[in-house]
């Protein structure tokens, strides 16, 4: 999800979850070694929260993995699963998945300089290496090579020319049967399925196949869905909290934020799709969209489109 789970976006979804395992957005490890900002940062809140790595040097990922350790994150992921042609130029992402053994270096490499777990999250196949024996190599080459005991399937293959990330996530059909069957193959495996998946009820249904659900743009484009998964999914007897006591949580970070200088709108626009469906919702994201990129817009600015939802009826303007 690069671009997209930033730190503040996971902030706001932790606030809804406290059982899920947030990822960040994929950061190479050119990034992180050479880069001049802080690609490592995220805060407390965010636990369990996951390094998402794009690179394909074993040492350079051993050493990120192992400043991310001492940073605290819980989990290091690497990504074996995007298809854009700038993380093909950079030898990372689902073209790896046509170099196992180069992949089984690269977690074993990790995995001998840290104790938190190093997880996989690949395709189903790639462009017209997508049979199901190439997959089943795939993985008994990086689980017993690499040490990797856990895989995040995307049941989709990806065309690595052609389509675009966007295309990628759509035009190739899921094939969740083909996952099933993998973690059947390899039930001494942690495997959890991603591609598709917008309800909570689709989740339940997976799980009755997979150790686990990775959810990625329908949590981010309706992030209301998160208000359940603790209750639905975990079990957990928490308090029922709505959409505007989520919104009203985020203040005080938003406040603290904005005192290091960080602009509203860089925050807001992860919080948008919450009201999905709900009268006032258009208004609510109109509001945010034209005010919060102001030069001083704060929490007063949130707190007004948020009256457009609660109180739809009323009408506001910001000068």
């Amino acid at each position: 999800m690069l671009d997209w789970t930033d730190r503040h976006c996971r902030h706001f979804h932790r606030l809804m979850t406290s059982q899920t395992l947030l990822y960040t957005e994929m950061v190479t490890t050119g990034a992180i070694i050479h880069g001049k900002g802080d690609y490592l940062g995220f805060g407390d809140a965010e636990h369990p929260v996951a390094l998402q790595l794009g690179g394909s040097n074993p040492a350079d990922l051993a050493h990120c993995a192992k400043l991310a350790e001492e940073r605290g994150y819980d989990e290091i992921n690497l990504n074996v699963g995007c298809p854009s042609d700038r993380v093909q130029n950079g030898m990372f992402g689902a073209c790896l998945m046509a170099q196992a053994s180069l992949v089984a270096d690269c977690v074993k490499a990790m995995r001998d300089v840290v104790s938190i777990p190093v997880t996989v999250k690949t395709r189903i196949g790639i462009d017209e290496q997508d049979s199901y024996e190439f997959l089943c190599d795939f993985v008994s080459q990086v689980s017993e090579n690499g040490s990797c005991d856990t895989f995040i399937i995307h049941a989709r293959k990806a065309w690595l020319s052609g389509l675009s990330p966007k295309e990628n996530r759509e035009i190739p059909p899921l094939d969740y049967p083909r996952v099933y069957q993998l973690k059947k193959d390899f039930p001494h495996l942690t495997m959890a399925i991603n591609g598709g998946i917008k309800t909570l009820e689709e989740a339940k249904t997976h799980l009755q196949h997979m150790d686990g659900v990775m959810v990625g743009r329908e949590a981010y484009q309706n992030p209301g869905m998160l208000l359940d998964v603790d209750r639905e999914l975990f079990g957990i007897d928490a308090p029922q909290r709505t959409a505007p006591d989520i919104i009203r949580a985020m203040y005080p970070y938003i406040e603290a934020e904005l005192s290091k200088g960080t602009y509203l709108g860089h925050m807001t626009r992860h919080i948008l799709g919450i009201f999905q469906s709900v009268p006032g919702a258009r208004q609510w994201r109109r509001h945010l969209s034209e005010n919060a990129h102001k030069p001083g817009a704060g929490v007063d600015v949130v707190e007004q489109a948020l009256q457009l939802v609660t109180q739809p009826q009323k009408v506001l303007s910001q000068a």
